[in-house]
Formats: C-alpha cells, sequence, structure tokens
C-alpha cells in the first residue's frame, strides 16, 4: 500500500467516526483544494452519497470563479449547500477592502464570526434549492455540533497544534493547552455537552500528497489553481483583496505536482500570498484560538 493509500484510509477512518460519533455534523467547504479533496473522501467514505452538510462562509470577497465552482459542484453533486455570512458587518461596510478596517480584523468579522454564528444556527443560514440553483432562507436552525475541516499539520503554525478531534468551548475558543491526547490513533470522540468540535481528517497530509491525489484521482477544483496563459496561478485561496498569485506555468495537477517535486518552491511559504497571515505575526493562531477554520 502506497502513502496515498495509507493517508487515504485514514482519513476516510476518520470521517466515519465522525459521523458515528456526533449528532449534526457538517464539513466546511472554502472551495480551495484541500477541502475539495475532503468532499471526495467523504463520497469515498459513504459510497457516493455526503450524509452531512457542506457549509462555505461567504466573505462577498471571494474570487469570482470560487463561487462559480461551489455552486455548480453542489448542483452537480445533490449537495446540502449552506451558506453563511456576516449580513451586519458587510452592510455596514466594516471590511479591509472598504477601507474601514484591518485584515485580521476583516476576517475576525467576515469569516471567525460568521462561522462560529452559522456553526451554533444563531444567525440566519442560506441553503442552496437545488431545484432553482437560487439560494433561500434555511428554516434549520440547529447548532452543529462538530465540523469537518481541511486543515493540514504541515500549511501554517498553528495547524500542527491541532488534534484529529480538536474540542472548542461554547463559544468556540480553542485551548490548546487543553486538547485531549490522541495516541496510538486512538480519538476521543465524547465531549461535554455546549461542546464544539472540529474534525480535521487531512492533518498528516501535505500539499504534494493532496496535489498527487488530485492528480491521480482526477479531482476538479478551480480553475484558479493553474496558469491560464499569463504565467500566474494561485497556490492558496482566500479573498480577493488578500490573496495574491503565484509566478507558475503549471496548467494542471500533474504539473503541479511536477513543480513541488523539483523544489522550485522551497523556501516560499505555501500560504505566503495571504496577507492577513503577515499581520498576524505570519501565522493564524490569534484568529484561530477565536474559531477561525
Amino acid at each position: 500500500m502506497d502513502r496515498l493509500d495509507v493517508l487515504e484510509n485514514k482519513s476516510i477512518y476518520i470521517l466515519r467516526e465522525a459521523y458515528a460519533a456526533f449528532r449534526n455534523l457538517c464539513m466546511l467547504w472554502s472551495i480551495g483544494k484541500d477541502s475539495t479533496v475532503l468532499l471526495h473522501l467523504a463520497r469515498k467514505a459513504f459510497f457516493g452519497h455526503v450524509p452531512f452538510a457542506l457549509v462555505h462562509i461567504d466573505t462577498h470577497y471571494k474570487i469570482p470563479e470560487m463561487i462559480a465552482h461551489r455552486d455548480r459542484v453542489a448542483r452537480e453533486l445533490g449537495l446540502y449547500m449552506i451558506v453563511g455570512e456576516n449580513r451586519a458587518a458587510l452592510a455596514a461596510h466594516t471590511t479591509f477592502a472598504d477601507g474601514n478596517t484591518s485584515r485580521l480584523e476583516c476576517c475576525r468579522l467576515l469569516k471567525t464570526e460568521a462561522l462560529v454564528h452559522t456553526l451554533d444556527g444563531t444567525w440566519p443560514r442560506q441553503r442552496l434549492d437545488l431545484a432553482t440553483g437560487k439560494y433561500v432562507a434555511d428554516p434549520n436552525t440547529t447548532p452543529f455540533d462538530a465540523a469537518i475541516v481541511g486543515a493540514r499539520s504541515d500549511e501554517e503554525g498553528s495547524r500542527s497544534k491541532e488534534r484529529y478531534f480538536s474540542p472548542r468551548g461554547e463559544d468556540n475558543d480553542w485551548d490548546i493547552e487543553r486538547q485531549p491526547p490522541e495516541l496510538w490513533n486512538q480519538y476521543k470522540t465524547e465531549f461535554r455537552p455546549g461542546t464544539s468540535v472540529r474534525v480535521h481528517p487531512l492533518l498528516d497530509w501535505t500539499e504534494l500528497d493532496v496535489w498527487q491525489y488530485i492528480a491521480r484521482e482526477g479531482i476538479a477544483v478551480t480553475s484558479l489553481y493553474f496558469d491560464r496563459g499569463d504565467g500566474m496561478r494561485y497556490r492558496s485561496l482566500g479573498c480577493a483583496p488578500c490573496t495574491q498569485p503565484i509566478a507558475s506555468t503549471a496548467k494542471n495537477a500533474a504539473e503541479v505536482v511536477a513543480e513541488l517535486s523539483a523544489g522550485s518552491l522551497a523556501g516560499v511559504a505555501e500560504r505566503s500570498g495571504r496577507e492577513q497571515d503577515k499581520e498576524d505575526g505570519g501565522g493564524l493562531e490569534t484568529l484561530r484560538r477565536k474559531g477561525y477554520m
């Protein structure tokens, strides 16, 4: 069994454990490569069906191709697709793009707060109507007690401190020092009422693993990851005002694998194009301690 098979089997096991353990489970889908691989793994784990909701936090500043990809895939696969947003901050223009706050505060408002209140059901949620392709108000306000997340340990510093099953407090705060140990592939899946749990099936995967798996499985990812003729592509995706592409001529997953394998990006952080990371001292721990994905 090769490395990708080992990683796939472990991730599928964790997905099934999460589904068995939590009453109201969801999966966060950023539309990025990692969470798109998670979606593929979920369909493998449950024989082509995804038995839980997908949740996307829409900041209204995502690159348009990302949103088009989200809606197209959701309709094609018949996904239970939920979208959350911070309507108050958007209406008040309390965003970095409007020049009214810092990048870090903008992330806190449009991503962290929106995520926390979408998961706990206290803010309105939208659901994709598969018949019309339109988003309508979701009448279900039941809190999600666990969310599957496509975080990888090698992506940035704070993610390396995560567990596969990582409890958050009642306010979704993350106490890094009080996480349960996970020894010999034994996972704690029982937590006291009110705990919100993040599940991380991709912790052991690397960026190269993800791209090798995308190439092997033929997974459709947004075209933003590939050079479309100008010698530039995105390596990590976020909001348009805070995300920069890199110089690269890779036009498909196999060429990205070749680029990473050759070491041409050695010494360049995967998220080096994400400006909010730099504002948080090169990592995301400040945001993640308060509930960021």
